[in-house]
């Protein structure tokens, strides 16, 4: 059982680790919440893995679970959901604001959103005309007015 828990354990803190390294909110708060389980399963982990032992001592029991490690897991988990509801809001906040999921609140940038094309020809958020702007300039416009496209 020990080994199960320990593998458990291991597992979710390293898809936690890897989910948090990720350039985008909603992994990052993925990320988080895998971490505040894998702390949670390691606190009850220490409050003595035994099947039907009861957390309070009683007169004639032999065999106990502490009762600790169970009150801090319940009071972590309602923690970690006000922490995850909080966290949420921000992203969500900062999404809003910049127009980007991103973590840095960079812009969203044309390809593959983490590296920039050769000439720095960007698409500004929200443009879906798909008008190719240059870092430095505005979009060019014909003699009819229409956008064209600037290198």
């Amino acid at each position: 059982m020990e080994n199960l828990m320990a593998v458990g354990i291991g597992t979710l803190v390293a898809c936690g680790v890897f989910l948090i390294l990720r350039a985008r909110t909603f992994p990052v708060i993925l990320g988080l919440t895998l971490l505040s389980y894998a702390v949670n399963l390691f606190l009850v982990s220490m409050g003595r893995l035994q099947g039907g032992a009861p957390p309070i001592v009683v007169e004639g029991t032999e065999r106990y679970v502490d009762p600790l490690p169970q009150a801090l897991v319940l009071t972590a988990i309602v923690i970690g959901f006000g922490m995850t509801a909080f966290i949420v809001v921000l992203s969500l906040g900062a999404r809003f604001a910049t127009g980007s999921d991103h973590v840095d609140g960079l812009p969203v940038l044309m390809g593959d959103h983490d590296s920039d094309s050769a000439d720095g020809a960007v698409t500004p958020p929200g443009n879906q005309s798909g008008v190719v702007m240059n870092q430095a300039s505005s979009p060019a416009r014909d003699a009819d007015g229409a956008e064209g496209e600037v290198r």
